[in-house]
């Protein structure tokens, strides 16, 4: 069979298969936003590690190590760039707000000029996650090809930061006792735009990679209580 099928990549493969379940669910017509909420937050962890795991192994082949590269970005893509814009379509869904603003009952030009906007800011944001995963992509394969090691700055900000960034924002929906939709899309086109914003970025090491593992761990657990108290 082609492709690399070894431990390298099984935390990758994992994320994959959560973020196209956390698609589905989203688009669903049923699916609440949380619950694409707590497979992107599963995305999240699976990335923490499938770099170090990769690490590991030392007889790597070219092949395999270029294999890598690209199937980790073809799987945030997914995983920080579609399923954070279908979690916003399943927000907008769901919040009474924005059906006031979209729904069958406004006046129809109004109507289709915020659809448009709101989906243009949604598809704008996964234009620019793959414009900055395929620049990653292109200066890393450079960058191997002269450096040993890792890298030690990112240049704009990371997609995988999307797994710490739209988990709180939905925090708020039970802290502050109002509709975070407006806001969940304006921090969308915010990150779209810091995707592709040339600012240097340090990257962190284990330490910090514990410490966002810590935080999206606690996401979980409170998002997940507060939602089986709400369905009570």
């Amino acid at each position: 069979m082609i492709g690399v099928y070894d431990y390298t990549v099984i935390l990758t493969y994992l994320s994959l298969l959560s973020a196209g379940s956390g698609i589905f669910v989203c688009l669903s017509g049923t699916g609440h936003p949380f619950m694409g909420i707590f497979f992107l937050l599963f995305c999240g962890l699976c990335d923490a590690f499938d770099g170090k795991v990769a690490q590991t192994k030392k007889n790597r082949t070219d092949t395999e190590r270029k294999y890598g590269i690209q199937i980790d970005s073809l799987s945030d893509i997914v995983a920080f760039g579609v399923l954070p814009a279908c979690i916003g379509m399943a927000f907008i869904r769901v919040s009474p707000m924005m059906q006031s603003i979209i729904g069958p009952h406004c006046n129809r030009w109004y109507n289709n000029v915020t659809r448009v906007a709101v989906f243009g800011v949604l598809a704008l944001y996964i234009l620019t996650a793959l414009i900055r995963l395929a620049y990653y992509n292109v200066t890393e394969e450079e960058r191997q090809e002269t450096e040993d090691g890792t890298r030690k700055y990112y240049l704009g900000l990371p997609v995988t930061s999307a797994a710490i960034v739209f988990p709180f924002i939905s925090l708020l929906l039970y802290v502050i006792p109002t509709d975070v939709t407006l806001l969940y899309i304006f921090m969308v086109a915010l990150l779209a735009v810091l995707f592709i914003v040339p600012f240097q970025l340090r990257k962190v090491g284990l330490k910090g990679i514990l410490v966002f593992v810590g935080i999206g761990a606690v996401e979980f657990i409170i998002i997940l209580i507060l939602t089986l108290q709400h369905s009570v």
